[in-house]
């Protein structure tokens, strides 16, 4: 415990007074043993509130006071009796004794509040630290604590390229080139430096590594009230404790940040060759056929009935419009994510949209039942109709294989508003609720083992033209089982409004 200053020897003053003047009012009652015990109660008041020199001064105050007012010959410092000599010197030994030892209990009390603090100021400080989840609010969550905790100005400043750059700071809180130079030095050299060491001593500021197991990640720099600086050991303990605590959430940022890296990394290798062996597929399957077709009507011309010949011939034309359709979905894709998919709007029959989209894919129709729904009165639509014919036929495609051979396929439309909605439903097996978002993402594929799975691209690419357009596309699920894409488009585009 620190002395309270010229206040607290005046108070020592005035308690040795305020003891004498009782003592001298029960003077008649009270033997000199008592008035002695009086003064050295005074003492240990004195080492309990005031400091241990306070205490020191009231003793000998006490022995004076006690000589000059109530030894024989009184208002003298002269003894008569010379066995009060050893009064006086034990009350003194006595005062020193006890103010010495009240001192010590006071200041060990005043040390365990304070580590009490500190612990509480540790746990605070990693409780946020944890509940970081990225480095911005992991060095702020820094600043905030140690301002709270240690007092004064703090900044943290963080490695980049061998050299530390301020990360976040107090405000108000600025470090020039010349504090820069003295944090690089304790980066580099891992050792605390500025006021209250032996390093950059004359610097008013102090700076302490963030020093984990395999590297520094940064400096910690801090201005302290000079009483602190004053005591070294027990600020280096504490100080070293929260860089401690600082650069272990920050190694467990820096290594959560490599897992995932190393996660995405793996799942972008996983859907490179996952895309690779899809879109291998979806090329060879056409060509195959194609070149199945034409090797036979090559091969076997002349043996080949006119209704044989043109079976193969319709069906190379098919598969050859099918790779087509794919080619432009990739081709399509690229335009969309370069941003320079130019609309060419006109009014368009909705009946004729899906009269073009079913001839589009008939033949892969075959055994499938399809359900037409389509209002008589259906208002014409502004569209581009080569790209919507492509979402039309992107959505019959998906339908197709969610719902398999012999399946159902339903086609309605509606007025919404003033919007038209178009849908487009199977009865498969459906899509998980939780993915219901996700179908619409650049090579998602569903989950569903009884789904043949695709390049994951069609409708990603219906989403993107849709909203080309000023719609919105969405999937819902339906009763029972199977999936429905809802595709709204506005009757009026922007420009006929304004």
């Amino acid at each position: 415990m620190q002395d309270v200053g010229p206040l607290g020897y005046l108070a020592s003053i005035v308690m040795v007074a305020a003891a004498t003047l009782v003592c001298n009012q029960a003077r008649p009652y009270l033997s000199p043993v008592n008035m002695v015990m009086a003064y050295l109660l005074v003492v240990v008041l004195a080492a309990l509130f005031l400091g241990r020199r306070p205490a020191m001064l009231s003793a000998f105050l006490g022995v004076l006071a006690f000589d000059f007012f109530f030894v024989p010959p009184r208002f003298s410092f002269s003894v008569a009796e010379k066995e009060y000599l050893m009064t006086f010197f034990a009350l003194f030994t006595v005062g020193l004794v006890i103010s010495s030892l009240v001192a010590k209990a006071r200041e060990r009390l005043d040390a365990l509040k304070v580590r009490e603090r500190q612990t509480a100021s540790l746990y605070h400080l990693s409780r946020d630290l944890a509940a970081a989840t990225d480095i911005p609010s992991l060095v702020s969550a820094a600043v905030r604590n140690l301002e709270q905790s240690v007092g004064g100005e703090v900044a943290v400043l963080l490695a980049r390229d061998g050299e530390p750059e301020v990360a976040a700071a107090s405000a108000g809180f600025t470090l020039d080139q010349s504090r820069l130079k003295v944090a690089g030095w304790c980066l580099r050299s891992r050792r605390m430096a500025g006021a209250g060491t032996d390093s950059y001593a004359g610097d008013p500021l102090t700076y302490v590594p963030l020093k984990a197991l395999a590297e520094t990640h940064g400096v910690l720099v801090l201005r302290l009230e000079e009483e602190d600086i004053l005591h070294a050991a027990e600020l280096h303990r504490l100080l070293n404790a929260y860089s401690a605590q600082i650069a272990m959430a920050l190694e467990r940022l820096r290594l959560l940040q490599q897992a995932q890296e190393a996660r995405i990394l793996k799942a972008r290798h996983n859907l490179e060759r996952s895309l690779l062996n899809s879109i291998s597929h979806d090329l060879r399957t056409p060509l195959t056929a194609i070149t199945g077709a034409l090797s036979a009507v090559l091969e076997e011309g002349g043996k080949l009935n006119p209704a044989a010949r043109a079976e193969l011939l319709e069906t190379a034309r098919e598969e050859a419009a099918r790779l087509n359709r794919f080619v432009g979905n990739l081709l399509d894709m690229t335009r969309l994510e370069a941003g320079v998919l130019q609309l060419k709007r006109e009014p368009c029959d909705v009946q004729d949209l899906v009269g073009c989209a079913l001839n589009a894919v008939e033949q892969r129709l075959a055994g499938v039942e399809v359900s037409v729904r389509l209002p008589r009165d259906l208002p014409l639509v502004p569209l581009d109709f080569v790209l919507m014919l492509q979402v039309l036929v992107n959505l019959l495609d998906n339908a197709l294989k969610h719902g398999g051979a012999g399946g159902t396929i339903e086609i309605g439309a509606r007025v919404a508003g003033e919007r038209l909605a178009l849908e487009v439903a199977d009865r498969g097996p459906g899509v998980p609720a939780e993915d219901l978002n996700r179908i619409f993402e650049k090579f998602y594929r569903t989950p569903v083992p009884e789904v043949v799975g695709g390049t994951g691209l069609g409708l990603s690419i219906c989403r993107g033209i849709v909203e080309a357009h000023g719609g919105s596309i969405r999937a819902q699920s339906r009763e029972g089982k199977g999936l429905k894409i809802v595709v709204e488009m506005p009757l009026e585009t922007a420009e006929e409004e304004s």
